[in-house]
C-alpha cells in the first residue's frame, strides 16, 4: 500500500512546489480609446497657439504658420532673413498616452540666414511645456522632439530620430544625454510626402514609426540636460509623462496635410507565471 501512496504523495508535493514558486508578472497594455481625432482640420489653426522667440504669445510672426488649399504650411515668403525667429505651434490640449500620426514634406528653399543644421528640419514636439510658460526669448520648449528630416542629396539623413531640449531619455537601459539620436529610417530626398507615427506611453516609453515600420524606441523621459532654461521650475530628473504637442518653424518650409491622434487607454494586468 505504501508503494502505491508514494507516487501520489510525490505528485501532490510537486504541485505545492509549483504553487509556491509561481510569480506574479505585471503587464501594461494599451488600446485605442475612441476614434482618431484630426488635430489639423484642413481649414484653420484656431485650435493651435503660436510662440516665437522674442515675440509675445499668439503672435504668428510674419504669417509663418498658415493654411492654404487644405495644407498646414510653415512658410518664409514674408521674411527678409530668419534672424533666429524659432517658432512653435502648440495644439490646445495636454496629453499623456496616445498615438500621433502626421504626413509631411519639405518644400522650396531654406530661409536666408537659417542655421545649417535646420536645413530640411522640423519636429513633432512631445510632452511640451505649455506655450504660456515659455520665456520671451526661449528658442525651444522643454520637450521630447521626434525630429523630421529631409535628405540633402549628399548622404544618409534618416528621419524620425529624437532630440531632447531640456530633457534626457534612456535607450536599452542606458541614460542618453547627447542632444540628438538618429533612427534606423531611410533618407527621404525631394518633396515626397512621408508618414510618421509616434506611440507615446506617458513617462514610460516612446516609439517612432516611418511608413509603418518601427525605427526607434526609447524610455523614461525626464527633465534634464544642458538645454533646460536656467530658471525652469521643474527639478532635474523629474519624469516627463504629459504635455502639449507642437510643430516647429526652424527656417525650412514644411507642409503638413494630416495631423491626427488617437488616445490610448492604459490597462494594467497581473498574470501568474511559473
Amino acid at each position: 500500500m505504501k508503494y502505491i501512496l508514494l507516487p501520489i504523495l510525490f505528485f501532490i508535493f510537486s504541485c505545492n512546489m509549483k504553487l509556491k514558486t509561481s510569480k506574479s508578472k505585471h503587464i501594461t497594455e494599451y488600446r485605442e480609446k475612441g476614434s482618431w481625432i484630426q488635430l489639423f482640420n484642413g481649414k484653420d489653426i484656431n485650435d493651435w497657439t503660436s510662440k516665437f522667440a522674442g515675440e509675445p504669445l499668439n503672435v504668428n510672426y510674419k504669417n509663418t504658420f498658415r493654411v492654404e488649399d487644405g495644407i498646414l504650411k510653415v512658410s518664409y515668403d514674408e521674411y527678409d532673413k530668419f534672424n533666429n525667429k524659432f517658432g512653435h505651434l502648440f495644439y490646445k490640449t495636454k496629453l499623456s498616452n496616445y498615438k500621433l500620426r502626421v504626413e509631411y514634406r519639405f518644400t522650396g528653399d531654406q530661409a536666408k540666414g537659417g542655421p545649417d543644421w535646420a536645413f530640411r528640419n522640423n519636429g513633432l514636439m512631445l510632452h511640451c511645456q505649455s506655450p504660456e510658460s515659455m520665456e520671451l526669448n526661449q528658442n525651444f520648449p522643454v520637450s521630447i522632439e521626434a525630429q523630421l528630416l529631409g535628405g540633402n542629396e549628399k548622404g544618409e539623413r534618416p528621419t524620425a530620430g529624437v532630440c531632447t531640449p531640456g530633457t534626457n531619455i534612456e535607450i536599452d537601459g542606458k541614460l542618453i544625454t547627447r542632444h540628438c539620436t538618429s533612427s534606423s529610417a531611410k533618407t527621404y530626398n525631394g518633396e515626397q510626402w512621408v508618414t510618421v507615427e509616434i506611440k507615446v506611453h506617458s513617462s514610460k516609453d516612446i516609439t517612432h514609426f516611418v511608413e509603418g515600420k518601427e525605427v526607434l524606441s526609447y524610455d523614461n523621459p525626464t527633465i534634464g540636460g544642458s538645454n533646460k532654461p536656467k530658471d525652469f521650475p521643474i527639478a532635474e530628473g523629474t519624469p516627463l509623462g504629459e504635455g502639449f504637442i507642437a510643430i516647429q518653424a526652424e527656417s525650412h518650409p514644411t507642409e503638413f496635410r494630416k495631423i491626427e491622434l488617437v488616445e490610448l487607454e492604459v490597462i494594467e494586468k497581473n498574470i501568474k507565471t511559473p
